[in-house]
């Protein structure tokens, strides 16, 4: 059987045990982050910096601990249309929800 390069077959490495620690403290510090900032009275922007930290932290997850950052454009393609369908289902939601108090105040036709 005939050995074939990483180039030839176009897979980039895997990460090596020192990116999974860095990512694995990354996420530790991201933890308490997210816990020093809940702390914090930010008002209307709580949500907003929430939202932030948790998207990097799913950023590491996704790129690193599932192999999307080593994968091919084929995965980078179906990891990309996660996040959009998250994204609809998400503006959907809010659509459902909002629904109630703009019936409420008056905004509906």
């Amino acid at each position: 059987m005939e050995s074939t390069s990483h180039s030839e077959t176009g897979h980039a490495e895997h990460a090596t045990p020192i990116v999974y620690v860095r990512v694995y403290f990354f996420l530790i510090v991201m933890m308490f982050l997210t816990i020093a900032a809940s702390k914090v009275p930010l008002g209307p922007f709580n949500n907003v910096v929430a939202m932030t930290i948790a998207l990097a932290k799913a950023t590491a997850v996704v790129l690193w601990f599932m192999q999307v950052r080593y994968g091919t454009r084929l995965t980078w393609v179906w990891a990309s249309l996660g996040f959009i369908w998250l994204s609809l289902l998400f503006g959907i939601m809010g659509d459902y929800f909002t629904r109630a108090v703009l019936e409420a105040s008056g905004w509906t036709r």
